[in-house]
This record gives C-alpha cells, sequence and structure tokens, in this order.
C-alpha cells in the first residue's frame, strides 16, 4: 500500500506515541510504501522550527535535522503532480499533488480540510486510525 503522510501526522509520529508513529511502524516493517516531495519536506522543516515544538524536539533527543533525514530515509521522493484548488487552505494542495505523482492509495491527514474532501481522484483521505484499520 502506497501513503502520502501530512506534515501534522509526521510531526506526531515523531514528537508523540500513538497512532502515527504506528504507521512509520508499517514502513519500517515494509508493509506500506511512504511517499514524500519537496515541498512536503520543506513544510516539516519549516513547521518544526516553530517555537511550540522546541521543548518537545528537546525532551526526544532529536534535532529538526534528524527528524527531517530520518523520514526522508522512510518515504520515497516525488514531485507533486499539479493540482486545481482543491482545498480550503491553498498550502494542503500539495499533500494531493504528492499522492497523484505517488500513485498513492491513501492520504493520512489530522487536517480537516483535507479529511472532509474523503478522496482525490480515486485516493483515499483519512486519518491515522483509519489508515492504520485498512492497512490491518
Amino acid at each position: 500500500m502506497r501513503l502520502v503522510l501530512d506534515t501534522n501526522v509526521v510531526i506526531a509520529a515523531f514528537l508523540w506515541d500513538g497512532t502515527p508513529r504506528l504507521l512509520l511502524k508499517t514502513s519500517r516493517e515494509r508493509r506500506v510504501d511512504l511517499f514524500t516531495s519537496g515541498a512536503l519536506v520543506d513544510e516539516l522543516t519549516a513547521v518544526l522550527e516553530r517555537r511550540k515544538f522546541e521543548t518537545k524536539i528537546a525532551a526526544s533527543g532529536l534535532t529538526i535535522d534528524s527528524i527531517v533525514d530520518r523520514y526522508a530515509e522512510l518515504a520515497k521522493m516525488v514531485r507533486p503532480e499539479p493540482t486545481r484548488r482543491i482545498a480550503a487552505d491553498p498550502d494542503d494542495d500539495v499533500v494531493p499533488g504528492t499522492a497523484l505523482a505517488a500513485k498513492a492509495d491513501l492520504i493520512v491527514s489530522g487536517d480537516s480540510h483535507l479529511l472532509i474532501l474523503k478522496t482525490y481522484q480515486s485516493i483515499s483521505i483519512m486519518t491515522p486510525a483509519a489508515a492504520l484499520d485498512r492497512i490491518g
């Protein structure tokens, strides 16, 4: 199964225990393939640089660079396909564009702007918990 994880899911996976972290585990176990893009990696870096994550990153024993590097080791890079404006927040449009380029089965997000869509060009959009249930 081919997945694109939204930035919020990647951050939750690295900084907290829970379902998003289990999704990374399924990738390490080679049960799923993760895909990302340069734009999503740039967004990951920018969001992790926000002050609100400083304490959590320090407590994890990781750095922003190590989080980004570890994710880059797990996810294959693709160039997003151009998409028309589909999400209420235009910054979210890169996620479905990345999923199209990856020929993904699922987009995994905690973002209501994407989740409300449910699908995009036959790619299901779901929460981490729903994705983990689908993976089995």
